[in-house]
């Protein structure tokens, strides 16, 4: 059942938002060379509960950490680790915020160093399937809608979307209804209605999409071992249009 969001239900959903879009702030200000995962998931965790919120992702499933920290080929959930960061690194920092009853999810990727044309490239191209996604992320049109145009400009690239994850829904609950492939046909799936608010994140890797589960039981990583990126913000879809909540 899609749960939808009043205006003052909104607003608590923005207050959210900016605190995880901080959070992802923190998060750049921390990745370079010789730092570690476990040392930005602290300096996340401590923004978040210094602005009153909790970190939604602690404990959420028995995770960890207060923030998924996913380098080079992995491409989710990654658990935050005292290994350092090495110059060159691709890293993934998704995280969200929980206060007032409601959650924020956002996740970007960020570069440690000195990266390659190629991770350039693909965070480019992640970041701009998310947005032409969220540009047919208005009322009336289809949830497919939204995944035809994250699909073609990926694979327009010459790479691929990650299938077995996908986006979500998201309010009281991290994870609601409706789920948002990064892929699919245009005119297919639920109708989009005002109050809707929706996690939109293309997870892409350079190579093969196919995927595995490390023996963790949460590290995702791409099956070929290629580069993967991750793009995401809560949005809400309204009768203007769509508007970022966990806007940096």
């Amino acid at each position: 059942m899609i749960k939808l969001k009043n205006p003052e239900q909104l607003d608590k959903m923005r207050i959210a938002g900016r605190i995880t879009a901080g959070a992802l702030m923190v998060a750049s200000e921390h990745i370079k060379p010789g730092a570690t995962p476990l040392s930005v998931d602290r300096a996340i965790r401590h923004y978040i509960e210094k602005e009153g919120a909790k970190p939604s992702f602690l404990g959420y499933g028995g995770f960890p950490a207060s923030a998924c920290i996913s380098i080079n080929d992995e491409v989710i959930h990654g658990i935050p680790n005292d290994k350092p960061f090495r110059d060159g690194d691709l890293v993934k920092v998704d995280v969200g915020a929980y206060i007032g009853g409601f959650h924020g999810d956002s996740a970007r990727t960020f570069f440690c160093g000195n990266v390659s044309e190629e991770a350039k490239r693909l965070e480019e191209v992640t970041r701009l399937s998310f947005f032409a996604g969220m540009e047919k992320a208005v009322v009336g049109n289809r949830l497919g809608d939204i995944s035809a145009a994250v699909q073609e400009v990926v694979e327009n690239a010459g790479f691929s979307v990650v299938r077995d994850y996908v986006g979500h829904g998201i309010g009281s609950d991290l994870h609601e209804d409706p789920e948002l492939p990064n892929f699919g046909r245009a005119g297919r799936g639920v109708r989009l209605t005002a109050g809707m608010v929706i996690a939109l994140e293309p997870m892409v890797n350079v190579g093969d999409w196919r995927v595995k589960v490390l023996d963790n039981d949460w590290t995702v990583v791409s099956l070929d071992g290629s580069l993967s990126a991750h793009y995401e913000n809560t949005i809400a879809i309204t009768e203007n249009g769509p508007e970022i909540l966990t806007k940096i």
